[in-house]
């Protein structure tokens, strides 16, 4: 108890409250000032697993918790409205509205965006459509994640970026791409006080990446005003916000409990708002308990697989991979991991015809003795040994799942050691691409099969194809699946997502396991939770009763 009732302690303390507690270490109710109860009325505390190790996404190995940071302290010139999902506000892929941009107008080969008067950066300085190339120019240019993110949708150089006046800016189309615009409103094409970041440039780092991964200068509904690392962010409404409607809370503490125990017992007593990765158990128990509000939702676009380097033996070898792909535990992994919390993406019937959607399950099974027989065929009768790799900033789902194919394995004679990476290092370690294999989630910010596609298995791809896997046939079908979606020519489109699918689940280089789902957990008086692509918190919406 002990742990616990210490990390309760410095959470009211951080929330300017006051707990009065018996020397038990079970805590006597709150008591609070008047001032103080406001304070924590306009205050919402988060507990997570993990925190951004960047506030920057256009950082260098920005974590995914670094994109929640991002999110709510940035603008981009427009976003998504929202919709209803199984009773769950939800963005709409299919429309936009203005965020920086009071106006858009979509012309054959360009779009033109006017820029709302009264946007001021968090210093004051208004808005202007130089800071907004500036931010583009500087997404398209500084290499890794983002201009690889641009890319996708065709926002690929400077000359693209054209200021009109103060208050007006074109953006030209390369080519076709329905991706394009979407792009635009995902959490890169953000907009930076250029003036500012300038100032804090170096001729090293002339985009001033050193400064903007601890200082946030956007124009966004919130603002980081301290950050420690691995401990706490605090962030600050900005009143001056145009965005959207303002904000109800005017300060949010989010704060990093490593112990899952730790931070379902904060739920549970009241002191945490929100969390959101517990173990899935947890979200199955606490649901039952009703104390607690539990929204569960599948990640758009997204999938839990098990990757495997193809350029490494034995790995290289298409009989191992299929091997690999008949030894994942994939019902006890559903049943002891996700306790049913999520869409198994394995046993597809054997005659079931491909869909053109995305994600959707393979054929595979569990089949120790397949899998034994292939692995014999490739030259491997007694196993091989190797490492699986996984990012101990989400252990509560990996290091499980680990455990489970590490038994399956052991049972083909297959030795393996299991790998723990800190989450501030799995991005980097993951890009080096020497990692045999490991267990990773990836979902793609837009909702398109070839999006996701582009990403997770083109050869051009350096991100996030991180199995190094090359296939010109996959290539072919990925390019024309995009091309076909700009003209509009449907046939060709179906062939071509028909055509990547099979491909991907005959040459295994990745191993679909599931599609997870965000499971968010937050006290009933906390209202506004909506699901964005990035699968983060978005402040600006949350509410307390």
């Amino acid at each position: 108890m002990g742990d616990v009732f210490m990390n309760r302690r410095e959470f009211l303390q951080s929330a300017s409250a006051t707990a009065v507690a018996t020397g038990t270490g079970v805590a006597a109710p709150a008591v609070f000032s008047p001032a103080r109860a406001q304070g924590r009325a306009e205050t919402l505390l988060i507990v997570s697993e993990s925190g951004p190790n960047n506030l920057d996404i256009q950082g260098v190995g920005t974590n995914v918790p670094g994109y929640e940071a991002n999110w709510n302290c940035y603008d981009r010139l427009i976003t998504h409205p929202m919709k209803e999902v199984n009773g769950t506000p939800y963005y709409d892929r299919d429309k936009f509205e203005g965020q920086l941009a009071e106006d858009m107008k979509v012309g054959d080969m360009s779009v033109t965006f006017k820029l709302k008067s009264k946007a001021v950066f968090q210093d004051g300085t208004p808005v202007t459509a130089k800071d907004v190339k500036w931010s583009l120019d500087r997404a398209v240019t500084v290499g890794g994640f983002p201009t690889f993110q641009m890319k996708a949708g065709s926002l690929e150089k400077p000359e693209q970026f054209v200021v009109v006046d103060d208050r007006t800016i074109r953006v030209d189309f390369i080519r076709k791409d329905r991706l394009t615009i979407p792009d635009l409103a995902v959490i890169v094409p953000c907009v930076y006080n250029s003036e500012l970041v300038k100032k804090n440039a170096t001729e090293k780092d002339p985009w001033g990446l050193e400064y903007t991964k601890q200082n946030t200068v956007g124009s966004g509904p919130y603002k980081v005003t301290k950050w420690t690392p691995g401990t706490e962010v605090i962030f600050e409404r900005n009143d001056a916000w145009v965005g959207g409607p303002m904000p109800k809370m005017k300060r949010i503490v989010w704060r990093m409990v490593p112990s899952a125990g730790n931070r379902r017992a904060l739920l549970e007593r009241g002191d945490a708002d929100i969390s959101y990765d517990l173990p899935n158990k947890d979200f199955v128990e606490l649901k039952e308990s009703g104390k607690l509000t539990i929204i569960s939702t599948p990640y758009s676009n997204g999938v839990q697989y098990m990757g495997m380097n193809v350029t490494k033996p034995p790995f290289d070898n298409i009989k191992v991979r299929q091997a690999m792909a008949y030894a994942m535990p994939y019902q006890k992994i559903m049943d002891a991991v996700l306790f049913g919390l999520s869409k198994p993406m394995f046993g597809a019937p054997a005659g079931h015809q491909t869909e053109v959607a995305w994600p959707q399950p393979t054929k595979y099974v569990t089949d120790l003795a397949k899998a034994k027989a292939l692995l014999a065929e490739a030259g491997y009768p007694n196993g091989f040994e190797t490492d699986i790799s996984f990012d101990l900033g989400f252990a509560g789902v990996n290091e499980p799942i680990c455990v489970l194919v590490q038994e399956n394995l052991a049972q083909l004679g297959i030795k393996t050691t299991i790998n723990k990476i800190p989450g501030a290092n799995w991005r980097t370690e993951l890009n080096k691409k020497v990692l045999p294999m490991y267990t990773n989630v990836f979902s793609g910010w837009l909702d398109y099969p070839e999006y996701f596609f582009f990403w997770c298995y083109h050869g051009n791809n350096s991100v996030f194809n991180t199995m190094s896997y090359k296939s010109q046939a996959m290539d072919t079908f990925i390019d024309g699946a995009r091309l076909a979606a700009a003209t509009g020519d449907k046939a060709a489109y179906d062939t071509d997502i028909r055509g990547m699918v099979d491909l991907a689940f005959a040459d295994v280089p990745r191993i679909p396991l599931f599609q997870p789902y965000v499971n968010v957990a937050m006290q009933k008086n906390v209202t506004g939770y909506e699901y964005w692509f990035h699968r983060r918190l978005n402040y600006a919406s949350l509410a307390k009763g």
